[in-house]
């Protein structure tokens, strides 16, 4: 990845049940729609974590940005980088 300054890929968060889309910048940055969404959510966002919770038995909550699913996203591209893939 030559010359790369943001990549990103979308997801399925097990964390918060739905689809997020990861951004790595080449400065190491991170940015994830589901935190947006779910780290402080909203009325809406929050009646929505609940209920899908609901129907899988579990709390749904997102992890912040050091989630592994982001960390592993970001290891993967700056180990890409450096192997040349």
């Amino acid at each position: 990845m030559v010359n790369w300054q943001v990549t990103a890929t979308t997801i399925y968060c097990d964390a918060v049940d739905d689809e997020v889309t990861l951004m790595v910048n080449k400065d190491g940055s991170r940015k994830c729609t589901g935190y947006d969404k779910y780290h402080q959510p909203g009325k809406e966002a929050s009646k929505l974590l609940v209920k899908k919770g609901k129907k899988i038995n579990r709390k749904l909550e997102c992890e912040g940005l050091e989630c592994y699913r982001v960390m592993q996203y970001q290891e993967k591209l700056f180990a890409e980088e450096t192997t040349g893939e």
